[in-house]
């Protein structure tokens, strides 16, 4: 049945199912879920091995003691309807999604429940939006893509400077640039197993990398888009050109290419609300020593050229070669490691007035780990618990177009900084 008053299913047996709990970032996930969610929340973990999910149940203990288990297996698409059809929300960790997610999202699209993942993997965002999003708005569920740190600081920090010029009337946001101020983590087994699976699929369709190359690769609709030349995600410079008070130099943003997309689609799924004229980019800092030039336009060469010919490296070196060097999935650092890890990432943004925004995301805990654990179980209860303060949009849609008015105050109650304001009279 469906509850015509929160937009959502009703009478579901779950608020929300975690989806790949047994995984690594599963568990870190399952942990936060624990501690956060309220008491009365109707929590089940899925996954294909019972024994696995009670083992970590087992591990959690206190309140994951009363979650049920459920299997489901990504071969078995009757399997994922099951579960979709028991619960208002899934969250799911399984990836690499290329490979893995699609007939997930087909299940809770079918079944109008709402869908939150982590996923950074440009081709199976645009699969999903071809595929899904027209049949979602028509079963009123929401797909909500890369509810992580790819792409809730980029997308929100936008979102919050779009309000607050709203509130001011200070006009649309023109030039906007979201700098990565500081951060301590490593690259998940996960994120370089989605980024191959991605570059695999280039080197065998010259057609998929146009796509990828596109700045608006996730459009709303591609013919409305403004003509603003040309965006390269190269982010070498000085950081002085972003603002006057910052210091050193940046180079190119490793997830640029794909956080920029997702903030368009934003932009466009709002009606273009930040503006026909908004330009959006992301740079990193490396910082003021003799040194930082040559270190900015070494790491903005490489990722350049890892863009531009990673597709074929991956075509033509020897895969054991490429097992042997890259991280595995499932892996990653010690609990150590991730509790040392943080991030400060600040988007400055101009308006068609002259006014100028500062939107501050800043969170402890590795970025691809801890941090993302946080903001994927929060977006999960937002999605689930929340729905009187979600937007009415539906289909394949992005964190901000979803959850811009309430994910905010669960992050900051969950520790994440998220401060917007005026930096000039």
């Amino acid at each position: 049945m469906w509850d015509m008053a929160t937009g959502g299913p009703s009478e579901r047996e779950f608020d929300l199912i975690l989806y790949g709990a047994s995984g690594f970032v599963g568990r870190l996930t399952a942990q936060h879920l624990a501690q956060s969610a309220p008491d009365y929340a109707r929590i089940a973990l899925a996954g294909r091995s019972k024994q696995k999910l009670q083992a970590v149940i087992d591990e959690i203990g206190g309140v994951a003691h009363t979650w049920p288990v459920v299997e489901a297996d990504a071969s078995d698409p009757a399997s994922l309807a099951a579960m979709a059809g028991r619960t208002r929300t899934v969250v799911t960790t399984v990836g690499p999604y290329a490979k893995y997610g699609l007939p997930l999202v087909e299940a809770c699209v079918n079944a109008g429940t709402d869908y939150a993942d982590l996923t950074g993997e440009q081709l199976f965002v645009h699969d999903s939006i071809e595929k899904f999003h027209e049949r979602a708005q028509e079963t009123g569920a929401r797909i909500v893509h890369s509810c992580g740190f790819d792409s809730i600081p980029s997308d929100l920090n936008v979102y919050s400077i779009y309000q607050q010029a709203l509130a001011d009337d200070a006009g649309e946001l023109s030039d906007t640039t979201l700098y990565v101020k500081a951060m301590r983590g490593g690259m998940s087994g996960g994120t370089v197993a989605s980024g191959r699976r991605q570059m695999e699929r280039e080197s065998e369709n010259p057609e998929l990398a146009r796509i990828v190359k596109d700045p608006y690769t996730f459009s709303t609709d591609r013919t409305l888009e403004p003509d603003l030349g040309d965006q390269k995600d190269s982010g070498f410079g000085k950081a002085s050109d972003i603002d006057p008070s910052l210091k050193g130099w940046t180079a190119t943003f490793l997830m640029a290419p794909y956080n920029t997309r997702v903030v368009r689609r934003t932009n466009g799924l709002l009606g273009w609300a930040y503006g026909k004229q908004f330009r959006y980019r992301e740079v990193m800092g490396t910082g003021s020593s003799v040194a930082s030039p040559l270190f900015a336009a070494a790491l903005s060469g490489a990722l350049g050229a890892m863009w531009k010919f990673g597709p074929t490296l991956f075509r033509r070196a020897p895969q054991k070669v490429i097992d042997r060097v890259l991280p595995q999935p499932g892996s990653g650092p010690s609990e150590e490691a991730r509790l040392k890890g943080f991030f400060v990432i600040e988007t400055y943004a101009d308006t068609s007035s002259g006014a100028r925004y500062k939107a501050t995301f800043a969170a402890q805990g590795d970025p691809g780990y801890a941090a993302t654990a946080v903001m994927l179980g929060e977006a999960g209860l937002c999605l689930a618990l929340d729905r009187d303060q979600l937007s009415a949009l539906t289909g394949v849609i992005t964190p901000a177009a979803a959850m811009g008015e309430a994910l905010p105050t669960r992050l900051r109650a969950a520790g994440v900084k998220m401060e917007t304001e005026r930096i000039n009279a």
